[in-house]
């Protein structure tokens, strides 16, 4: 169970210095964090979709507590699609926002993070590809929801995330899956009461496959997000039985994580596209990736004692 306790330090400053200091932190975050800076990231970019992989990139930081804040992560944003405009890679490199980052949370924040996003969706609609809205904790999904339902109205194919875990996700499943529209399904990783998600690892499986088959089922474009073998075997299976062509969905990995896997789904025909983030404000992103698996921890411990 130290999955919850994880999840509670990712929101501890106390921790986050800690962590920040620690001689074996480099080492292990540059597993999960492909650059600091887009220059360094564009490289990797590139040779995924020359593996035959497609990207959505994440740059990361959610701890927004000014409006000046919000707008420099839109203007990071606006600075990375410059960057891949002249590559030509259309929807082999979209975007993942999440819009705690563009202010969701300030005063005002649902007027701001939809004036600070607009922007960013725009201009990648002008390159070719586009954005999806990452899910975030309980209490933001409506908003979130919201921001999405505006922007598809002049940019239908904008993406949404839902997350298994929480009860009411079969619903927007249900509401999501149709035509044109673009759902990335997550397990979900954040620290969620009982009075609204699944505690438990089997109880949010069993609503995954569910939610899967929904959104299979529909008319939408689901979108796989997630490492678990047993899940994409499932997968593969309610694609088939909705007689989905390997065009018609698509896996989504971590950067990171089981990267052999991602060339073998890509080698099969499958589209394979690797959650790719960058960026100087790691720490949320990477402690979540930390209470997922428990490898991951002790790969961190074992950094730590080593260097140290």
């Amino acid at each position: 169970m130290l999955g919850p306790v994880i999840l509670a330090a990712s929101r501890s400053d106390k921790m986050r210095r800690f962590v920040s200091a620690a001689p074996g932190t480099k080492q292990v975050v540059a597993r999960f964090i492909a650059g600091e800076t887009v220059d360094q990231v564009i490289p990797i970019v590139q040779d995924a979709v020359a593996k035959g992989l497609e990207v959505t990139l994440d740059v990361v930081g959610e701890d927004i507590t000014t409006r000046e804040q919000a707008c420099a992560a839109r203007d990071a944003y606006l600075e990375l699609i410059e960057h891949l405009k002249d590559l030509d890679l259309g929807t082999k490199a979209e975007m993942s926002i999440k819009l705690s980052m563009f202010g969701q949370a300030l005063e005002g924040g649902h007027e701001l993070a939809l004036a600070n996003v607009r922007p960013v969706v725009e201009a990648a609609a002008a390159i070719g590809t586009t954005v999806t809205l990452d899910a975030e904790d309980h209490t933001t999904l409506d908003s979130m929801f919201a921001i999405h339902e505006e922007l598809r109205k002049d940019f239908p194919q904008t993406g949404c995330v839902i997350q298994a875990y929480l009860f009411r996700t079969e619903a927007d499943a249900r509401r999501l899956a149709a035509s044109g529209s673009r759902v990335r399904l997550v397990k979900g990783a954040y620290k969620e009461p009982a009075e609204v998600a699944y505690q438990q690892k089997a109880e949010t499986d069993k609503a995954y496959v569910r939610i899967l088959r929904i959104l299979m089922e529909g008319d939408g474009y689901p979108m796989i997000g997630s490492h678990d073998p047993r899940l994409i075997s499932i997968a593969q299976e309610l694609a088939r039985q909705a007689g989905r062509k390997l065009d018609e969905y698509e896996f989504q990995m971590l950067y990171g994580i089981r990267g052999e896997e991602h060339l073998r789904l890509a080698a099969e025909g499958h589209r394979m596209r690797v959650y790719t983030a960058y960026g100087t404000d790691w720490y949320g992103y990477f402690m979540r990736r930390l209470a997922e698996k428990p490898a991951n921890l002790l790969f961190f411990a074992r950094s730590i004692l080593t260097k140290g």
